[in-house]
């Protein structure tokens, strides 16, 4: 019997976002689910970033169980059946149109001309908006094509998709941090000794923020010694900045008063999963990077993408009035200190104190906050989805 397919389309707009989701998705269903899955990708070098291993030059591959297609301008127009992603498997049972990046036109065409209809779903940003519920699985019609397209939204509560969790994660996560041999493993991969428990451990993601010199002064100047490790990305530059470096670069290592900071390379998906879980307080950035750090059951603050309209506060609020809910009000108040002064680019310094402060509380909630999402599951969610509309498709042709 022939395996359900799946073509995950993913236009790279900026950073690792849009391309980091969509790995880690097709991944799950190729890996978890047993689909046969094709991810196209418009931007190799963006992905290979993520999967090393992958080759820039060719136009499809095999890796880790999903065959990555290069999605160039002219590849469907028209829809060339001598493109080999395409030669050995026509249109997908199940199509993803990856945050809005709009299906090539040759490839529409294939699909209205299937008896079997695929499903065609897009799968959008992730928000904590109240209105996100009500779009959840709302279809749209094609204005001119017989086919439909359901919007899915990742979210927080029982009425969005969820969030993508892989089903041994959790598992992992915990052996990991119950493993010391493991946890110097990690340390020593990254050219360090295992730090002291009086160290505390922080993991920084970012995007440019004019906020970072305020916090690395109230790091440098606290009491507690305090290790920052810096993935190479955005904020690099002006880390090396603060210590006089005009060339900061992955294995460069700086101190100050109570603060050192060492400079890790791009840290591949898998890997920064341990990051996470080996630190004790998490700056992520942009969607995938904010749920990885979730999972990790730490405290962790978000710096969410910023858009010119600035929406964005909207998104980040509505996030942080869920997360914020069961907490006490002054622990509450420090959080949203703390991650409104990062995203606003000044002041996350003085509010750093009363965060950390609130520490073992937040450890509890991060872990209670953690249970409370893990049983809503993207990949699943989607899947059931799309299989109840695909019977609704094949009952529509038998009663015809």
């Amino acid at each position: 019997m022939r395996s359900e397919s799946c073509d995950i389309f993913c236009n790279v707009i900026d950073n690792f976002g849009d391309i980091g989701v969509c790995w880690r998705l097709a991944r799950q269903l190729a890996n978890e689910h047993g689909l046969a899955v094709r991810l196209w990708v418009d931007d190799l070098n963006s992905f290979a970033k993520l999967c090393p291993e992958a080759d820039v030059g060719l136009e499809s591959q095999q890796l880790r169980g999903v065959k990555i297609c290069h999605w160039t301008a002219e590849a469907f127009h028209p829809l060339p059946q001598h493109l080999s992603c395409l030669r050995e498997r026509g249109v997908a049972d199940l199509v993803i149109e990856a945050f809005a990046c709009r299906l090539p036109q040759g490839y529409l065409e294939a699909m209205a001309a299937q008896e079997h209809k695929p499903v065609w779903i897009n799968l959008e940003y992730l928000s904590a908006e109240n209105w996100v519920g009500g779009c959840h699985k709302l279809p749209s019609p094609h204005p001119s094509l017989p086919l439909t397209k359901y919007f899915f939204f990742p979210g927080f509560t029982r009425q969005t998709g969820g969030l993508l969790l892989e089903r041994d994660l959790l598992a992992r996560r915990d052996v990991f941090q119950n493993d010391v041999e493991q946890q110097r493993a990690f340390w020593r991969s990254a050219g360090l000794e295992m730090p002291g428990a009086e160290t505390l451990k922080i993991s920084l993601f970012a995007y440019e923020n004019s906020a970072l010199h305020g916090l690395f002064d109230a790091w440098s100047g606290g009491t507690q010694p305090v290790l920052c490790l810096v993935p190479e990305g955005r904020i690099l530059p002006q880390a090396g900045q603060y210590f006089g470096d005009a060339a900061p670069c992955a294995g460069k290592a700086y101190s100050r008063g109570n603060l050192q900071v060492r400079v890790l390379p791009f840290v591949e998906q898998e890997r920064y999963d341990e990051l996470l879980w080996a630190c004790d307080v998490n700056f992520a950035r942009g969607e995938d990077s904010c749920v990885r750090a979730q999972w990790a059951a730490k405290p962790f603050i978000w710096q969410i993408y910023p858009q010119h309209d600035a929406v964005h506060w909207d998104k980040l609020q509505a996030f942080l009035n869920l997360y914020n809910a069961p907490l006490d009000a002054a622990v509450g108040q420090a959080v949203q200190g703390l991650w409104q002064a990062w995203n606003g680019e000044s002041g996350a310094g003085q509010w750093w104190p009363a965060f950390i402060a609130a520490r073992g509380e937040l450890e509890r909630h991060a872990q209670h906050w953690v249970r409370q999402l893990a049983g809503n599951n993207l990949a699943l969610n989607l899947l059931d989805f799309s299989r109840e509309i695909g019977r609704m498709h094949a009952f529509k042709i038998e009663g015809q």
